[in-house]
């Protein structure tokens, strides 16, 4: 093989260099050949997914289920490397200043993503700037659970209970600026209610107090709360999404049971450095959706109550802004800000 053709898949007599001259005259730089060279073979090596969340989360569960497939159908390995912190933006900036390859992807969710500009008085990164959209993964609706010694036992009734002794209720919620704890703002601030928040350190956890009767009321995802839900153990007064979840089909939403327009749902999906061809980016969103829409992946993550949304990039791009401008609202609403 001469040097035309493995530089440049040219025919003989064309090299590298005359390539270039021919490409620069053009208006094409040699940074542009690199790039398109680079896509054409995309990918030769392992591809290292920065995933913001800890091990064993629902957003890192999911992704693990793409792995296996992810790695057979590009032919490398895809490494899942855990950097949680800062609701998400450590590992965030690690991705945004990364080399736009296509080899140091990120899965980040909506605090990092599209709350976190608000809530921080700095941010190490600009989402718009630094980042490029590949592919939405997926969402996750909450679930409004009370203790079964809470009297009531609809939404209606358990809105008029906390307007009438304001303060006096708590509800828990999966940590200070989690999309949860938004999740609860957007609650009070739609019913015109005030309760104590208190916040804990993931949804696990403040699923079990409200389980042990620690708090009353709490905003907690679907996977931390369903097995108790399905028991008996909690009341679950509704879901925060737009749609019930076939996982728990009788509890109503946020909207029909009495707070018409209510919406909240944690989502997560897969971003890369800004500048990333777009030829990589079309090449792994086919493969993310094309895993989203397997049978067995999406009956895996039904039963974590995780509904899977594969889309355009371009989709997750226009979503990725309407939920910027969303969360603005509610936390400049309530005064929520984070160092």
């Amino acid at each position: 093989m001469n040097e035309a053709s493995t530089a440049t898949g040219g025919p003989p007599g064309i090299t590298r260099r005359t390539a270039l001259a021919a490409m620069t005259a053009a208006g094409v730089s040699a940074a542009g050949l690199a790039r398109a060279q680079g896509a054409s073979d995309y990918p030769n090596k392992p591809i290292r997914v920065v995933v913001t969340f800890p091990p064993g989360g629902s957003a890192d569960a999911v992704f693990r289920l793409l792995v296996p497939r992810l790695s057979e159908k590009l032919g490398q390995p895809v490494i899942v490397d855990n950097r949680p912190g800062a609701g998400g933006n450590v590992g965030m900036s690690l991705v945004a200043k990364a080399p736009n390859d296509g080899y140091t992807l990120g899965l980040g969710a909506a605090g990092a993503l599209s709350a976190n500009v608000s809530l921080y008085e700095q941010m190490p990164f600009d989402v718009q700037r630094d980042l490029k959209p590949v592919a939405m993964l997926a969402g996750i609706p909450f679930v409004l659970v009370g203790h079964p010694s809470v009297e009531q036992r609809s939404l209606k009734a358990l809105i008029e209970r906390a307007k009438s002794a304001p303060d006096k209720l708590s509800i828990a919620h999966g940590g200070n600026g989690t999309a949860m704890h938004l999740s609860s703002a957007l609650f009070m601030q739609m019913a015109g209610i005030k309760l104590v928040e208190v916040a804990y350190r993931g949804s696990g956890p403040a699923a079990l107090d409200t389980l042990g009767g620690q708090v009353p009321l709490a905003i907690v995802d679907l996977p931390a709360s369903l097995q108790q839900i399905q028991a008996g153990k909690l009341i679950a007064y509704a879901v925060t999404g737009t749609q019930r979840v076939p996982t728990l089909p009788e509890v109503p939403t946020m909207a029909e049971a009495g707070l018409p327009g209510y919406d909240s749902t944690g989502w997560f999906g897969i971003v890369a450095p800004a500048g990333t061809p777009d030829a990589i980016v079309s090449r792994l969103n086919a493969e993310i959706n094309a895993g989203l829409r397997d049978e067995q992946t999406r009956a895996s993550m039904n039963a974590m109550g995780v509904a899977a949304a594969p889309g355009t990039p371009a989709q997750f791009a226009s979503y990725i802004a309407s939920e910027t401008t969303k969360w603005a609202t509610v936390i400049r609403t309530a005064r929520i800000k984070l160092d």
